[in-house]
């Protein structure tokens, strides 16, 4: 690899300073990293914005962000005041978006596997949605509001049996899956006809996910197709398709567009003669390529004839993405932006395993040194969300930039924090 780092993978408001320094949001990136230190992410604040706008333009009022992808206060506000609703999948996601001020009528309510503390908590604070996942769960809500003259709004999710074009810890739709009723059983049709009946349930519409990094809309298409013949054939009044939608990560993929991905879905339905209110729920696709991740080299360890490893200061406690399911990132310099990467690396975190490998084929320029700012863009989903504590390391801070100014949204950790659930 020869070619520089390309835009396509920066956020939106990429920009590089006249000595070849990256700048995002009018902020230069070294100028954050004297600030802040490294490992350190930083999202473009009006790339997050466009991605929410362009997601309300697809599907219309009810479209969630899948906050799963990325949360904290400042990030739900955002998806919020953008006129998203928000989809959380636990009560500690549902909390971070009720103190942020979410109204709990803009929450959708997810999980395979809700206890009923989270079912009580989800009924307590009145949330929008709550999505039924089992029959299991449907024991759960009849029990919890028994007699008590009180109902909750729901949606039924369903398997389809689709089966994406994606890695298979993070497809959903097929019928082999831990997730919903399958259609193919006649699960869902029974789910369907027993919340119906039910006194404290409300029963708004069905909801499917078809798994994620989804990059083909035929994928898509199908499912819509699936769903759109149950809609008709139940006739209740909301469709939900879930998210799923794919994001280039590397120079070779193709990020597919939010608002193509409505017209597909909403031509299906449409073509269909489906008369109830289509949504859908994006989370990478509105996240992803809005951040890049900073780290400083620490060790460059030169095995000729083999690799170069460069380790840095994070690590798969800030991106477990590849460890978990090998996913590929790129990597550059961001003080030459513009220059040519022929230097290939293997970029390696400071844990002790092996498989502590942040990306296996890497690029950077041929005068990378110790102490040089490293980045991987396209990090705004899936990696601090799920972040750990491995080693006790601490996690990193993130900043939003915006216009030429950055705000601080989630402190880096300190070493006291580490012993704050410590009882002795």
């Amino acid at each position: 690899m020869t070619n520089p780092i390309s835009h396509s993978l920066l956020p939106d408001n990429s920009t590089v300073d006249d000595d070849g320094m990256l700048a995002i949001g009018g902020v230069r990136v070294d100028d954050l990293v004297a600030e802040y230190g490294t490992p350190l992410f930083v999202y473009d604040e009006l790339h997050i914005r466009s991605r929410c706008q362009q997601a309300v333009n697809a599907f219309g009022d009810g479209v969630a962000y899948a906050a799963k992808a990325f949360l904290c206060t400042a990030m739900a506000r955002i998806a919020h005041e953008e006129g998203m609703h928000i989809d959380v999948a636990t009560m500690g996601e549902a909390y971070v978006a009720l103190q942020a001020g979410v109204p709990a009528e803009s929450l959708v309510f997810h999980g395979n596997n809700k206890s009923e503390d989270e079912l009580r908590y989800a009924i307590d604070n009145r949330i929008g949605r709550i999505v039924i996942d089992s029959f299991d769960e449907i024991d759960r809500i009849e029990r919890i509001l028994s007699n008590t003259g009180e109902t909750i709004q729901a949606l039924i999710r369903v398997t389809p049996g689709i089966q994406a074009s994606t890695h298979e810890y993070v497809a959903t739709g097929q019928d082999d899956s831990k997730f919903g009723f399958t259609v193919s059983t006649g699960w869902a049709g029974e789910a369907v006809e027993r919340v119906s009946s039910s006194d404290c349930i409300d029963l708004l519409g069905i909801h499917a996910h078809i798994g994620s990094q989804v990059f083909t809309l035929e994928s898509f298409r199908r499912a819509a197709e699936v769903l759109a013949d149950l809609s008709n054939l139940f006739q209740l009044s909301e469709l939900s398709v879930g998210g799923g939608l794919g994001v280039a990560y590397l120079e070779e993929e193709e990020t597919l567009d939010i608002e193509e991905w409505g017209q597909t879905i909403k031509k299906v339905c449409s073509e269909s003669g489906v008369t109830a209110r289509v949504t859908a729920e994006p989370g990478r696709a509105i996240v992803a390529s809005a951040a890049v991740t900073l780290y400083t080299v620490g060790t460059i360890k030169k095995l000729p004839g083999i690799r170069t490893y460069v380790a840095v200061d994070g690590g798969m406690h800030d991106n477990p993405r590849p460890a978990l399911y090998g996913s590929g990132y790129e990597t550059f310099v961001p003080r030459r932006v513009e220059d040519p990467r022929n230097f290939p690396i293997t970029l390696v975190g400071k844990h002790c395993e092996s498989g502590d490998v942040i990306v296996s084929n890497g690029y950077a320029p041929d005068d990378l040194v110790v102490g040089d700012i490293l980045a991987t863009p396209v990090t705004g989903a899936y990696g601090h969300s799920m972040g750990s504590n491995y080693n006790k390391v601490l996690r990193p801070a993130v900043v939003f930039v915006n216009e030429g100014s950055h705000r601080l949204v989630i402190r880096r950790e300190e070493l006291s924090d580490l012993i704050n659930t410590d009882i002795g």
